[in-house]
């Protein structure tokens, strides 16, 4: 799929790019009459759908970048290779997204790259922002050889991949790192976030349900990206991801159920409010219900079954990293959030934007296969 000559745009297409366009419209309405003019953000609710959707459910969506080229590169899976692409550019772009989406949020953009030169070496911000900029270096050296074959520039795809296990490696430790340290940032305000998701362990569960993710993200961008570039599906590759799956999330499923005993918090399930609605919620679609299909043998190696089994991990995640930033956080006085519809716009508009580049990105560079010849060149 190299042939940029085969690029139509269709009614989908056009659709993505005017939902697009509507997005980066309100960002700049944001910037001119600052971000009280398009949403509904306060000092109760400092952080809305822009942070617990586009930031922390982006960051956690790409993990499917690191945990696949750990499987293929470090453990040697190499029946996993094809997907190692897919999945790095999915990552690539889930990143720079979640850096503008960042930016939108912070505002002052030309400010983003002070965390970095400031060190503030005992912040865990300052560590998740390191990591996620080093990280989406490491990721554009990773897709970088689909660059360098689409223009045969094969020295440079030579010294790539001499130096990808390098990268991987750095990958791997740094995902780890802001994966975790994201729930770490919750650490600091007890007092704010809910018993249900308030816990020394939330680190755990984040790298926890971020690693469970991962290959959620392989199966379901795999679905739709054989719909969208009529290719065949891969339902027999996709078997392994969805029966690693499970696995995960028992011990995801353990760790909550021990933490919630251990903590005493077992009553807030039974309190019939928001918080425990949507607590069963993020579990019960997330985590148990993923859990019984893929433990079936018909379920786990049919398309229909991964692909339903594989968007209920991935709705599960972003309900839960929604309710830890939103949802799960309480105020001393009465005060409501919902987002504003410059927010949801913005949020639709982010979204668009990382399909309208996958979309390119498959259509110009070699994301399913590699060309032979150019191969033999790098290695």
């Amino acid at each position: 799929m190299t042939d940029n000559a085969n690029i139509k745009l269709g009614p989908g297409l056009w659709t993505l790019i005017v939902l697009t366009a509507i997005g980066v419209v309100t960002a700049l309405l944001r910037y001119a009459f600052g971000i009280g003019f398009v949403s509904n953000l306060s000092d109760g609710y400092p952080w809305g759908i822009w942070i617990g959707f586009d930031v922390m459910s982006g960051v956690a969506l790409a993990a499917g970048g690191f945990t696949t080229a750990a499987v293929v590169h470090i453990f040697g899976r190499e029946k996993y290779h094809a997907l190692v692409r897919p999945a790095i550019l999915t990552a690539f772009l889930g990143y720079v997204l979640v850096i503008v989406a960042l930016m939108v949020d912070l505002g002052r953009p030309w400010n983003i790259w002070r965390p970095l030169y400031h060190f503030q070496v005992k912040s865990v911000m300052f560590e998740v922002a390191s990591c996620v900029a080093l990280y989406t270096v490491v990721l554009a050296v990773e897709f970088a050889p689909s660059v360098l074959e689409r223009f045969k520039m094969h020295k440079a795809l030579t010294l790539v991949k001499k130096v990808t296990i390098g990268f991987v490696i750095a990958g791997v430790i740094l995902s780890t790192m802001h994966q975790s340290s994201l729930g770490s940032v919750f650490l600091i305000v007890p007092h704010k976030l809910h018993p249900l998701w308030y816990t020394p362990i939330l680190p755990l569960l984040f790298l926890a349900s971020a690693i469970a993710v991962g290959p959620a993200m392989v199966i379901v961008e795999g679905m739709f990206s054989s719909k969208a570039f009529k290719r065949p599906p891969e339902t027999e590759l996709l078997t392994g991801p969805a029966r690693a799956i499970p696995v995960i999330l028992m011990i995801y499923l353990i760790m909550r159920g021990a933490d919630l005993m251990a903590r005493d918090a077992i009553p807030y399930l039974f309190v019939f409010n928001v918080a425990a609605i949507a607590f069963w919620l993020e579990l019960l679609i997330g985590a148990v219900l993923p859990l019984a299909l893929l433990l079936n043998r018909e379920v786990y190696t049919s398309r229909t079954g991964q692909f339903w089994s594989a968007l209920c991990v991935v709705i599960g995640v972003v309900m839960n990293r929604l309710n830890v930033a939103v949802t799960g956080i309480t105020v001393e006085r009465w005060e409501s959030y919902y987002p504003a519809i410059g927010e949801i716009l913005i949020t639709i508009g982010v979204v668009c934007a990382g399909l309208i580049a996958f979309y390119f990105a498959v259509k110009n560079f070699a994301i399913y296969h590699e060309p032979r010849s150019v191969v033999e060149h790098g290695r």
